[in-house]
């Protein structure tokens, strides 16, 4: 459940508040992957604009572009559990900001954080920074060249942040990769060999055995005695 400031709360209730979106994308430059942010909203003009940052939970003022760059932004289900959300985000193909980050700039797995302000009927303004509704990573970019009499559109296809909770590690337990961690760590340095370890013991010899252990403890302490 989400508070809601008095002021609001009142123009609300009076049907005297607008609802805007605003996009944040945080894209990488080609070549050298330098962090590149832009902003998007759902307005006529160019505006700067107090929102929530999802991070440390302080209102930042950041610059957004508007003017039908920013076209649709499919429902956001507001959950309370942990499962992956998909998003659609339809952009201007014919907005200058929208082609310069799209074609630009290195979209693949860009943060994306999307954004609700209520925006006073009168005066047009935020009276409270604007919400953060989801924070996720771009998964694909459709750019749709229209041919004659036809519409093209831009879109971006999210996955919420959660996604990053069913990655799976790929690294392996092995020596090098415990080098990595630390040059005079090697805890690994036998695990390539130790399965095929023999050890004689009197008259027997074989592999290190995994199963039974307990009988084998007992069979060595007895040829031990």
């Amino acid at each position: 459940m989400r508070n809601i400031s008095a002021g609001n709360l009142a123009l609300l209730q009076a049907r005297q508040l607008v609802a805007r979106d605003f996009l944040w994308i945080k894209a990488r430059e080609l070549g050298t992957g330098v962090p590149f942010n832009y902003g998007f909203w759902s307005d006529v003009g160019d505006v700067q604009a107090q929102v929530i940052n999802p991070d440390t939970g302080l209102a930042v003022t950041r610059n957004f572009e508007g003017s039908g760059s920013l076209v649709q932004i499919s429902d956001i289900p507001l959950v309370a559990n942990i499962t992956v959300q998909q998003v659609s985000i339809s952009m201007s193909q014919l907005d200058p900001g929208v082609e310069n980050i799209v074609r630009g700039y290195d979209l693949k797995q860009a943060g994306v954080e999307i954004y609700r302000g209520l925006l006073d009927v009168a005066s047009r303004q935020l009276l409270v920074p604007a919400l953060c509704r989801f924070v996720g990573f771009v998964d694909s970019v459709s750019i749709k060249t229209p041919k004659e009499n036809d519409a093209g559109s831009i879109d971006l296809t999210c996955a919420s942040h959660t996604q990053e909770m069913t990655r799976a590690n790929p690294d392996t337990r092995s020596n090098d990769s415990q080098k990595r961690r630390s040059a005079t760590d090697n805890f690994y340095q036998d695990v390539t060999t130790v399965g095929e370890t023999e050890f004689f013991w009197g008259s027997k010899a074989g592999k290190i055995t995994t199963k039974g252990s307990s009988k084998l403890a007992t069979n060595v302490i007895l040829r031990g005695a």
